[in-house]
């Protein structure tokens, strides 16, 4: 039995522990924060519960490739989650215009209401949406198919920037807008987040989207359980202070407690840039560090938590994106005199959910210049101005939000505010990052990570590397799994338990 030691204990570390565990591997994960999860983590105020990272749910549908890891772990059954309306997964508002789109779940529903939005678009919507799901074909893991190498050859869109893919098949400049809402879901650039990205999270998610019942956290839980069912063990309240490396090998990994930690292998789930600092003077050849440290991080957010009074505000079964008027979606990180220019909220269900919501979270998109002046204090601790500047935000989403929802202020009983500064101290995030590396399809080369490292016993994994998000982190899991196991020999061995016996190949 080999020994794997996995650094941070967020949804990717838990999740390639999980799948290593169910494979015969010792796994021990070492979580700096006395609860597990990262972006999965939930708290509770006066009873209600709230998601801190992760909200929207793809991928777990019938056949859905999340769906079949889970069932591999054995878990699925026990995943609280519920499907948004079939007729309306999302809706866009225009606050300018007042236009108002409702968009379904299912390629055939999504791509006929887009058509009723703009006639004049039915050709060139059809085609984007092919363009769409040919890209995702590109990429093997997504369907977690077995790959034949390792290397792969992409078509010339694969890495074009999204905005311009999406103005390849579309003129109306409205639709070229709405076509890219999902932003904030893979804090898209213009000019530079690839076209694979923007299409893999589209088709995610009108595959079936789905929000979590309760508690994110149950599902990080669920996975901790697999690791200990298999005789590993996650412990938490213990951050990584050093990582020695000798010839090449990691020896052990030491925490903040004095305590070493030693193995076979070690996996690294926290941000790549909270990595370097860790390990041994030049572990890693200089210029690998050097181009990892200066690497752009994604966006960060500022995040409101709505409770409301009892039976005062409507349950939402879909998620909301309000969007100040066209022409900004690729600019919601910029703070200026009309931030937020964009909104995206829900209301998650609860357990046994009514037709009232108690709850409501909303994410609005915020560059971590706004919090700078701030980056050197610790939460709990960081002085009145920067209370009275959370209440200012909070204030100007909640005056954005009474134009959708004229009567929501009545309805609020108290709120919580989170800032960049939470997501960098609660993740361990730089600057507050919600998605790890910026990808940009112009410079490759410097944005995407691999799972493998020149440290030959150690191995990365989490969203820094390849995909991000519900669907991305499990199966860069996967692949970082694999280097351990073997090519294929876990996507093979999902396949074969989760798959109907006439699709087995």
């Amino acid at each position: 039995m080999k020994n794997v030691i996995i650094i941070g204990g967020g949804f990717g570390g838990l999740t390639t522990g999980a799948l290593l565990a169910h494979e015969g591997l010792h796994v021990t994960v070492i979580e700096k924060n006395h609860e597990i999860g990262g972006g999965l983590q939930s708290f509770t105020r006066h009873g209600i519960h709230f998601e801190t990272g992760m909200h929207i749910l793809g991928g777990l549908s019938e056949g859905g490739s999340v769906r079949r890891i889970f069932e591999y772990l054995g878990i699925m059954d026990k995943v609280c989650i519920k499907r948004c309306d079939l007729d309306c997964m999302d809706e866009v508002t225009y606050l300018r215009t007042g236009d108002h789109y409702q968009l379904p779940q299912g390629r055939e529903a999504f791509t006929e209401a887009l058509c009723r939005y703009f006639p004049a678009e039915r050709e060139g919507i059809h085609r984007y949406l092919q363009a769409c799901y040919d890209l995702t074909e590109e990429v093997d893991i997504f369907y977690l198919r077995p790959t034949t190498s390792v290397f792969s050859a992409h078509s010339e869109r694969f890495m074009q920037p999204a905005d311009e893919f999406i103005a390849d098949f579309i003129e109306d400049p409205r639709l070229r807008d709405l076509l890219a809402y999902m932003n904030p879901m893979y804090g898209g650039v213009k000019g530079h987040t690839p076209a694979y990205i923007h299409a893999l999270i589209n088709v995610l998610y009108i595959g079936g989207q789905y929000h979590f019942i309760g508690r994110s956290q149950h599902l990080a839980e669920l996975l901790a359980d697999v690791i200990r069912k298999n005789g590993g063990e996650v412990i938490t309240g213990k951050g990584v202070k050093s990582i020695h490396v000798e010839d090449k090998c990691v020896t052990d990994v030491e925490t903040t407690d004095g305590t070493h930690f030693q193995g076979d292998y070690y996996i690294s789930s926290i941000h790549v840039k909270t990595l370097l600092p860790l390990l041994t003077d030049g572990a890693l050849p200089r210029g690998y560090v050097n181009r990892l440290t200066d690497a752009p991080v994604t966006y960060s957010a500022f995040i409101l938590y709505l409770v409301f009074k009892p039976e005062t505000f409507p349950y939402i079964n879909h998620t909301g994106y309000i969007q100040d008027d066209y022409g900004q979606i690729w600019t919601h990180a910029q703070y200026d005199g009309t931030w937020p220019r964009g909104i995206m909220f829900l209301t998650p269900p609860s357990e046994h959910q009514g037709p009232w919501a108690k709850r409501m979270t909303l994410n609005c998109i915020m560059s971590w210049d706004e919090v700078k002046r701030w980056e050197h204090t610790h939460i709990g601790h960081r002085g009145r101005d920067y209370e009275a500047w959370k209440q200012e935000q909070a204030e100007r989403i909640i005056a954005k939000l009474e134009q959708r929802f004229p009567q929501i202020r009545s309805c609020i009983d108290t709120y919580y505010t989170a800032s960049p500064l939470t997501i960098r101290d609660y993740y361990a995030s730089p600057e507050g990052s919600l998605y790890g590396y910026s990808k940009d399809g112009l410079d490759t080369a410097r944005t995407l990570i691999a799972p493998v490292t020149r440290v030959r016993n150690l191995l990365l994994s989490g969203q820094c590397v390849n995909l991000h998000g519900i669907c991305g982190v499990p199966l860069t899991a996967i692949n970082t799994a694999e280097c351990i196991f073997g090519f294929n020999n876990i996507v093979n061995k999902i396949n074969e338990t989760t798959l109907p016996h006439d699709e087995k190949k």
